[in-house]
């Protein structure tokens, strides 16, 4: 009869092994190791230490067996690690003293610590499978579109707290587009910005603000961005005001503006209305960098751009007077989605300004050429700073000092012009 529970217990445990795998995707190899660890682990406790333990667990043959060996001795002092001579006969006939036999131990016999020990580490190993197969599933799903449901609300910091798979994930408030107004079940679209390992489960990261949404939201809605027709270059955004979208077609025949705007605003209008009403800029790319630059700054029209620092990626726009404030946008919002559309840093002036500066420089250049014309026409002193020098080489017989010049010049006061020698 105690053969007869035993046998059924020992089935009991592989049917709840087999359950585990089956509604939890737990394997059943997975949590024969660490049911092993854990008998290992309270065997060794309550037989002072003694580690030479035998655990044999085969779920196909229902069979579960414990062992473990000690030495046979006439006297017992260390029970967890000798056994008597009567004890060893019973499970070996032919044991000796000195002999070490294999005694079988009856799991109900592991004692209150060792149960703990063994429900410890199995729940542990459960969460440990748990968490691998949650983080398997989030990073499945890293920087893509996922729908969740909201299931609470924090009325004090207003994060909201949703339902991705059985998994709880907090959208924080500084992730949420404007002033967002969400109930209880509703379906929301986020996105997985990153996945980090926590303690007990993974860490997502969702958002609704990050540009990655608005790019995979087109992904969703045009089937021309889905099968890699029209190709999505950069995306620039301030979520729940303004997004720029820069659009590439491989196929010359299909136009990416109009297939990602759709018939009648169909595809866009779908993704405006996901992200409240947010505008949607749809630009064409063009690998010509001045031509982009300038699509970038629609809807104002630009009349000229100039590179000024290909290093420094930074640039001067040129529009109309009456176009200027609408190239720059409002608080700047346009000037700033395009430079990070382009990855440029864009200086935009008005035709007047240009004109007014180039007309200021060329002015100046006028007046430093006049001051340059005025120094080359002036006089150049035979004397400087009051010291006395002659315009005259004074080598190869040339006049070698400064008495000789007194000499000539008194020859001049003294001798008579040539008109009265005549006379």
């Amino acid at each position: 009869m105690a053969r007869g529970k035993a046998k059924k217990d020992e089935e009991n445990i592989f049917q709840a092994l087999a359950l585990l795998e089956e509604e939890m995707h737990i394997p059943v190899d997975y949590m024969v190791e660490k049911i092993t660890n854990a008998i290992r682990i309270a065997l060794k406790k309550i037989n002072n230490g003694n580690d030479d333990i035998q655990i044999r667990i085969d779920p196909e043959n229902s069979v579960f067996s414990v062992f473990i060996r000690k030495k046979v001795v006439e006297n017992v002092v260390d029970s967890g690690r000798e056994v008597s001579l009567d004890m060893a006969l019973k499970n070996d006939p032919l044991a000796e003293i000195g002999d070490v036999v294999s005694i079988k131990q009856d799991p109900k016999q592991f004692g209150r610590i060792a149960a703990q020990t063994a429900k410890h580490i199995i729940h542990q190993g459960i969460r440990d499978v748990e968490k691998g197969h949650a983080m398997e599933e989030f990073q499945s799903r890293h920087q893509e579109l996922v729908t969740a449901t909201v299931d609470r609300i924090n009325p004090d910091t207003g994060d909201v707290v949703v339902k991705i798979g059985n998994h709880d994930v907090v959208l924080l408030k500084a992730e949420q587009v404007g002033n967002e107004n969400f109930k209880v079940g509703d379906l929301i679209k986020v996105y997985v910005v990153d996945v980090r390992s926590g303690d007990r489960e993974p860490r997502p990261t969702i958002s609704r603000t990050h540009p990655g949404m608005v790019k995979r939201l087109f992904e969703t809605e045009v089937p021309e961005i889905f099968d890699g027709t029209v190709e999505i270059k950069s995306v620039s955004r301030e979520a729940g005001s303004r997004t720029k979208i820069a659009v590439w077609s491989n196929d010359e025949n299909v136009d990416p503006v109009g297939a990602c705007i759709g018939p009648r605003g169909s595809r866009v209008g779908k993704i405006v209305d996901e992200l409240g009403g947010e505008k949607i800029d749809i630009i064409k790319y063009s690998e010509d960098l001045s031509e982009f630059i300038a699509k970038a700054l629609s809807p104002a029209d630009v009349t000229g751009v100039e590179i000024v620092d290909e290093s420094a990626k930074s640039c001067r726009v040129t529009v109309p007077a009456s176009q200027l404030s609408l190239a720059i946008g409002n608080k700047g919002q346009n000037a700033r989605l395009a430079a990070r559309l382009t990855g440029w840093k864009i200086d935009i002036r008005s035709e007047e300004d240009m004109a007014a500066e180039a007309a200021a420089a060329a002015e100046a250049a006028e007046i430093d050429k006049s001051e340059d014309e005025g120094i080359e026409n002036e006089d150049i002193p035979l004397f400087d700073d009051g010291e006395e020098e002659t315009a005259v080489d004074v080598e190869d017989g040339g006049i070698e000092d400064s008495e000789d010049i007194g000499q000539v010049e008194e020859l001049d006061e003294t001798e008579p012009s040539g008109a009265s020698s005549d006379e």
